[in-house]
């Protein structure tokens, strides 16, 4: 099984693109999503953007991921 993480593309350098994790920022690369642009929401797996995501179903999908890591502490 995998999970992928929405994030939001920053800044798109050739191959990678710096993205915001839910307020972290990280290069990723992007080789499965060669049209994304600044303003996508991608979802991420292991350092790679994986597919491209509406901006609904990425917000939603972070409250989701903060949910589960507030029941965590």
């Amino acid at each position: 099984m995998c999970l992928g993480v929405p994030a939001k593309v920053i800044k798109i350098e050739d191959d990678h693109a710096l993205v915001d994790v839910m307020g972290s920022r990280m290069y990723v690369g992007t080789i499965f999503v060669p049209d994304a642009k600044i303003d996508d929401y991608v979802l991420l797996h292991a350092g790679q953007a994986m597919t491209i995501v509406d901006e609904e179903y990425a917000k939603e999908s972070m409250t989701e991921w903060r949910n589960l890591l507030d029941d965590r502490t």
